[in-house]
């Protein structure tokens, strides 16, 4: 089965949501600039959870291409660094077991804290962070299909 032309999806963490979904909206806007305006949102629980759900996205030959968006927080403590590169490392495999492009807004930023300033900063952050991904993205599909 062949993907629906010029048809993406992005798994969102829910974890951190508040900032997670300001990547996932800009990624979603700068997609549409490329002329990409079909771009649905699935929800995962975590970081930990979106490989599976692009796995699964993948195979289902409905997409040209995927993009997972999470905040993987370092609470000083090592588990952080074992889950993002869990996570990246499991994208990567998904992307060339099943031969569909997977992008990344999987993002561990160093000493997170949940305080006010941080929350500021990262929400500006990850809606520039956001955007990275769909310019890979538009850059990786080449230029939009025009139906005949």
């Amino acid at each position: 089965m062949s993907p629906i032309p010029n048809r993406i999806a992005l798994v969102a963490a829910r974890r951190h949501a508040d900032i997670v979904d300001r990547a996932a909206v800009a990624c979603r806007a700068r997609l549409a600039e490329h002329g990409y305006p079909d771009v649905e949102v699935v929800e995962a629980p975590g970081a930990f959870e979106i490989p599976l759900r692009i796995k699964r996205l993948a195979v289902s030959g409905e997409y040209a291409a995927l993009g997972g968006c999470a905040l993987v927080a370092d609470g000083g403590i090592y588990r952080n660094d074992f889950v993002a590169a869990t996570v990246v490392d499991a994208l990567m495999r998904v992307q060339l077991d099943t031969d569909v492009p997977v992008f990344s807004a999987v993002l561990t930023p160093h000493h997170f804290h949940e305080h006010e300033e941080h929350l500021e900063y990262f929400s500006r952050h990850f809606e520039v962070k956001g955007a990275e991904p769909a310019d890979a993205i538009a850059t990786t599909l080449g230029p939009v299909a025009v139906p005949a």
